[in-house]
């Protein structure tokens, strides 16, 4: 698929009536299999960090190909980031991964999501679990100062399977500690916990394993999970959202909503 499939064209927005139609403002590979591109934003849309919109291209028929991405900018950004895997036969990311700077892709501006502070009861820490592209909803909100307000501090995980696909997070938390004004709000509430799984790297282990066995709470010189200080969001595979509800169950954590706020809430919208 060429560079120039993964365009809307003039006609296809008239055509589709699409006003939500925005720009490709740059674009990173991280790696063979990761990406991230940043959008215009429109002008109507607001949103709560760590909510999803849906998002795509125009298909072969001229229809829209939306699926579900999390907004990895902040609340307050000008723009939209987004963070996304490539998949080869992949519907939308086989076309998807070949946008460039002046592209257009499609935005439903609707945003909605679990994965939101107002879905959790007051704490003391917020363990944010992210394995592979569900980092992206937490690149949002380890940007709002709104988070630091609400909490002690604020641990960031990041497991995948090489070191090449933490360097996303790597740099999201380099670029926080770097930054005059956000550094202020987060410096000393902020922890950065990456693992890897099949690749050697500093800290190797899936964030199940670790949180079980007792090791992340050890390294991080805190007490085991316990329903009164810690609230947790997760986001990954669907396999980590059912392991990490029995941890979550066996901790005495109860499930969060945005009708009925809990100590934990788990994202259950996939990529695909």
């Amino acid at each position: 698929m060429n560079d120039q499939s993964s365009a809307i064209t003039d006609a296809d927005k008239k055509a589709a009536r699409l006003p939500d139609a925005q720009t490709v403002t740059s674009v990173t590979h991280w790696n063979d299999r990761l990406f991230s591109f940043r959008v215009t934003r429109p002008q109507s849309l607001r949103f709560r960090s760590g909510e999803f919109l849906m998002i795509g291209l125009m298909d072969e028929r001229g229809k829209p190909l939306l699926r579900a991405y999390s907004i990895a900018s902040p609340s307050w950004g000008e723009e939209l980031e987004f963070y996304s895997i490539k998949v080869p036969d992949g519907p939308l990311t086989s076309r998807l991964q070949h946008i460039k700077a002046g592209d257009q892709i499609i935005i439903r501006p609707k945003p909605v999501g679990s994965l939101v502070v107002d879905a959790l009861l007051p704490g003391k820490r917020l363990y944010l679990l992210a394995t592979g592209t569900g980092i992206a909803p937490f690149a949002s909100l380890v940007r709002d100062p709104e988070v630091y307000k609400k909490f002690d501090q604020v641990i960031l995980t990041h497991t995948t399977r090489t070191a090449s696909a933490l360097g996303y997070s790597r740099k999201l938390v380099d670029d926080i500690l770097a930054d005059e004004i956000v550094s202020e709000i987060a410096g000393g509430k902020l922890w950065y916990y990456p693992t890897t799984t099949r690749e050697d790297s500093p800290k190797m282990g899936r964030i199940t394993t670790l949180i079980q066995s007792g090791e992340l709470a050890r390294d991080l010189g805190l007490p085991p999970l316990n329903s009164k200080d810690d609230r947790v969001m997760i986001c990954g595979s669907m396999g980590l959202n059912m392991d990490m509800k029995e941890i979550m169950h066996d901790a005495g954590l109860r499930e969060g909503s945005n009708s009925e706020p809990g100590e934990y809430v788990l994202e259950k919208a996939f990529v695909g």
